[in-house]
């Protein structure tokens, strides 16, 4: 198990959330269901590696790397 941020994933792997770094994008991911604790699995990165896709609490959600870099995991 290793603590990394989400934007290093590649597509197909799983992870559980740890923290969110940053504390003014914090709220707007909770709201989205990107919570400690919570599944995630990458769906997709589009051909240039920005935007990516996640599957979370039932659904997909599209993540700028920028974001997806400040989301940290456990991979599974």
């Amino acid at each position: 198990m290793k603590l990394q941020p989400l934007s290093n994933l590649l597509k197909g792997d799983k992870a559980i959330i740890n923290k969110i770094k940053d504390s003014s994008l914090s709220l707007k991911l909770m709201e989205m269901g990107c919570m400690p604790g919570e599944r995630v699995r990458i769906d997709a990165i589009s051909p240039f590696g920005d935007p990516i896709a996640i599957r979370v609490s039932d659904y997909t959600l599209s993540l700028r790397l920028s974001d997806a870099k400040n989301i940290f995991v456990v991979t599974e």
